[in-house]
């Protein structure tokens, strides 16, 4: 038995026993010759002594140890001694009212010296992930860790309270158009054809509910081969949920159960349901994105109105070619450095803005090259309605109503950034669901229609009509909701389409034909024909869900072995060339050309 208590076990009361620990050096302290090692296994840490005269031996191969190294120790519990009338006890370890008194040590396996210090953070993201077994080790890591599967298991736990079956669909599945680049996987034994790994499991789940099996779950892995962004995996887990003969009603129900299980299993809060529902379009208006972070304030404030007849004609003239003109009350950033003006300007040309217009409240005046064409009515109007005073930063957004929409939200949150406006609400939990989504949105540079979600998302009852005019494409609103927390997107579903007929039109509607559909998407199609129930379910990103629990802010902290953000894994450094036999074997040939190499 290599040990007989954990490191976070023993307490006062086992004074006078003898115990075995085996774990760790976590740190090393020499007290003229007495060593003291507090040794650290997945639980916590214990102070083991290590003193001459209780055994020469032990304390002598004490010596010689150092972090990391692999160490097993037995000795007495002992009650932490005053010290020339001072209490040792260390409130900041459970374990610290007492300490092992060693007689007896054994090495099991030595450390070479570290990359890093585990007790310190890492600035270097690539050394940590290079390293990432080491850095697992950290307490902080090793908590994350243990949340994720406090947070699973309470999913597990409430899914099946409600009458869901776990069950696992493929992995290598077939490679379809819609939605994300695949991840394709060359078939051996059908030469020149190619599995795709899952980006979801959404039309596996759906001809589950075509089975009879009414309620499915599954912890799912997915792939999408996409351009990588600072904290996006090319693999990633979501919790996948599907269920018969429900209305939406019921699915916000479920997850909101889910969601107070979670958190209570987490953090140990109480998270208050069922939780505010804001429309698609109200929440792109007020806060200029369809994941609000509603927490630092700054809605956004139409003036579309006031400015139609201005003398700023950059205001009126985008008025009336359809635009809008809206605001933002940055309270007491008149303060903004030119750095910042520069990166807000930046923020919103990459939000879609020409440019940026602003006015700096500061000793009484209103300071901005356009304020000289405002009117006094103008100038009352945003007062009033920004609230603003001395010290106070307004930003406008000039543009087409989505445009504006989304170049105010990004300056919201850079802004909120800039200030630390979420000090203070750290702990705040804002849940909402956002709802009636648009089903279609057109795409200008491909000359199409695309599905906001995904070609399975129901049209609204009513709404259906518009389906066969195409100038009201743009108005059909989706029976679709996404449930929201702290202006990030926990997850998103919907009631899908569950008749043959009415899926076909959307598909057509999508521009896929009738020879497209039967080669990609007959197998759905035909199940649709032999009696599909109404359906419908959501899917939730487990990374970002523990993520936000654990109050980190990247998905990395909470995935064992993640990539970094060139989608590499340092550690074992793939992805990697592979041997010219096994691409044989799987009839590939790869066109990437050999760079030549440096003559020196």
């Amino acid at each position: 038995m290599y040990r007989t208590h954990h490191c976070n076990e023993l307490r006062k009361s086992d004074a006078g026993s003898t115990a075995t620990l085996i774990g760790w050096v976590n740190t090393k302290r020499d007290h003229h010759g007495v060593i003291f090692i507090d040794i650290r296994d997945r639980e916590g840490v214990t102070q083991c002594v290590f003193r001459p005269e209780e055994s020469a031996e032990a304390a002598e191969l004490s010596h010689s140890l150092r972090s990391e190294d692999v160490i097993q120790v037995t000795g007495k519990v002992d009650e932490r001694p005053e010290i020339d009338g001072q209490s040792t006890v260390n409130d900041a370890i459970e374990t610290g009212e007492i300490e092992i008194v060693a007689s007896e040590l054994k090495v099991l396996n030595k450390a070479e010296v570290l990359p890093f210090q585990l007790d310190k953070e890492l600035s270097n993201e690539d050394l940590r992930m290079k390293h990432r077994y080491l850095d697992l080790r950290r307490p902080r890591m090793t908590t994350n860790l243990r949340a994720r599967h406090a947070i699973t298991k309470a999913i597990r736990d409430s899914l099946d309270e409600a009458g869901f079956l776990e069950i696992e669909t493929p992995i290598l599945s077939k490679s379809t158009p819609e939605g994300a680049r695949d991840f394709l996987v060359p078939s051996r034994l059908n030469p020149g054809k190619f599995y795709a790994l899952p980006q979801a499991p959404q039309q596996y789940k759906q001809l589950l509910m075509v089975a009879g099996v009414e309620r499915y779950f599954q912890i799912a892995r997915c792939f999408r081969d996409e351009d990588l962004r600072a904290d996006r995996q090319p693999e990633f887990t979501q919790v996948d949920i599907e269920a018969s003969f429900v209305e939406a009603e019921d699915i916000y129900s479920l997850v909101e159960t889910l969601l107070a299980s979670v958190f209570k299993a987490a953090r140990g809060v109480d998270v208050p349901t069922p939780f505010e529902r804001l429309d698609y379009r109200d929440a792109m208006d007020k806060y200029g994105s369809d994941k609000p972070e509603r927490r630092i304030g700054m809605e956004i404030v139409d003036f579309t109105d006031t400015f139609a007849s201005s003398g700023f004609k950059v205001f009126s003239g985008t008025i009336e070619k359809g635009g809008h003109v809206r605001a933002i009350n940055a309270k007491g950033f008149a303060k903004v450095t030119t750095g910042q003006v520069k990166r807000l300007e930046e923020t919103a040309k990459e939000a879609g803005a020409g440019g940026l217009a602003y006015i700096k409240v500061e000793g009484g005046e209103w300071k901005s090259p356009i304020v000289k064409f405002f009117t006094d009515e103008e100038k009352a109007a945003l007062t009033e309605r920004l609230g603003v005073e001395e010290g106070d930063l307004i930003l406008f957004g000039c543009d087409q109503w989505r445009t504006v929409c989304e170049v105010l939200g990004r300056l919201r949150i850079e802004v909120a950034e800039m200030e630390n406006l979420y000090e203070g609400h750290e702990d705040k939990l804002d849940f909402l669901w956002v709802v009636d989504f648009p089903l279609l949105d057109y795409d200008d540079e491909e000359g199409k229609w695309n599905a906001v979600h995904h070609p399975f998302t129901r049209p609204k009852t009513d709404d259906m009509d518009k389906l066969e005019d195409e100038s009201k494409w743009g108005e059909i609103r989706a029976e679709a909701y996404d449930v929201v927390l702290n202006g990030n997107e926990l997850g998103g579903g919907s009631l899908r389409i569950h008749e043959g007929d009415l899926q076909a039109k959307m598909f057509r509607v999508l521009g896929i034909d009738d020879e497209e559909q039967a080669a990609n998407f007959g197998h759905i199609l035909g199940a649709f024909s032999f009696g599909a129930p109404p359906h419908g379910g959501i899917a939730l990103g487990l990374d970002r869900l523990v993520m936000l629990a654990c109050k980190e802010d990247s998905i990395r902290e909470v995935i064992a072995f993640p990539k970094n953000n060139r989608g590499v894994d340092l550690m074992s450094a793939s992805p990697a060339d592979v041997d010219f036999k096994q691409l044989r074997e799987l009839y590939v040939k790869s066109t990437v050309e050999d760079k030549p190499k440096q003559q020196g």
